[in-house]
């Protein structure tokens, strides 16, 4: 297990939007404690009340920060309810969440996962936190003390093996063929999915079926000619279907949870 050494980076995920003052007064709490943080916005567009889009960014993302970032994701529909929070440690980062599934993805062979402790908080300046702000109130101070080294996660957790699975199943393998699901749309209406590149890498010619249409994959956009629909393994390593200079979405009618098979035509 890697030790934990502070960096004083911060990453942010919620599902908050850039409307209102909600992201940027999580940023002003955190700085207010620790001057010389360095907060990330790694995504506030993930949509409302949907977990598993932040666990599948925070998953994919987190490696390329500095080790000993701490990152913070909210979407948090339970807010103010006895829903519990989770501190993991992985890979010499942080994470903290609400305990709803979202850091599943990213639980899966943590070094060390515990729930918040709330007694004593107040030793942390936490007390009387807004039902419906858990972020400002309770996760920005606490991210900004671990970030700067003031606190580690023994002072403020307590050790689990218990935690929210996530909401969505994994990918299901058989024989020269799996099936995923559509986790997320990107800003170009590309339809990124779950299925890791890694399930596929033995496939001599693979396609993917989706939305009753079979798909070649291309090694990206622009073999495609303008308009032709194609999927690749994007950035993140994982299966994408795209249309070239034009919104696969909106072409196929298709959004997050639509089911997606990449079978073996070769």
């Amino acid at each position: 297990m890697r030790n934990w050494e502070p960096s004083g980076v911060i990453t942010i995920t919620t599902d908050f939007g850039h409307k209102g003052p909600f992201a940027a007064v999580m940023t002003g709490v955190i700085i207010s404690r620790f001057n010389d943080a360095k907060v990330i916005d790694l995504a506030h567009d993930i949509p409302a009340h949907w977990p598993p889009e932040a666990g599948f960014w925070l998953s994919r993302s987190y490696q390329y920060f500095p080790v000993g970032t701490v990152h913070v994701a909210i979407v948090d529909p339970g807010v103010g309810t006895e829903r519990e929070i989770l501190i993991a440690q992985k890979d010499g980062h942080l994470f903290m969440a609400p305990d709803n599934g979202l850091l599943a993805p990213v639980l899966d062979g943590a070094d060390r996962v515990c729930r918040l402790n709330h007694e004593g908080l107040e030793e942390y300046g936490v007390d009387s936190p807004s039902l419906t702000f858990h972020g400002r109130d309770i996760f920005a101070p606490l991210a900004a003390e671990l970030a700067s080294g003031n606190i580690g996660i023994d002072d403020i957790g307590r050790d689990t093996a218990d935690w929210t699975p996530g909401w969505l199943d994994d990918p299901e393998i058989r024989p020269g063929q799996v099936s995923g699901i559509i986790v997320t749309v990107d800003a170009f209406g590309n339809l990124i999915t779950n299925i890791d590149g890694a399930l596929i890498k033995d496939f001599d010619n693979p396609v993917v079926e989706l939305a009753g249409h079979r798909i070649e994959m291309k090694p990206t956009y622009g073999r495609a000619s303008p308009g032709e629909y194609l999927a690749l393994i994007n950035s993140f390593n994982v299966v994408e279907i795209a249309r070239a200079e034009d919104s696969a979405a909106n072409g196929l009618g298709c959004d997050r949870g639509a089911p997606v098979v990449v079978s073996n035509s070769g």
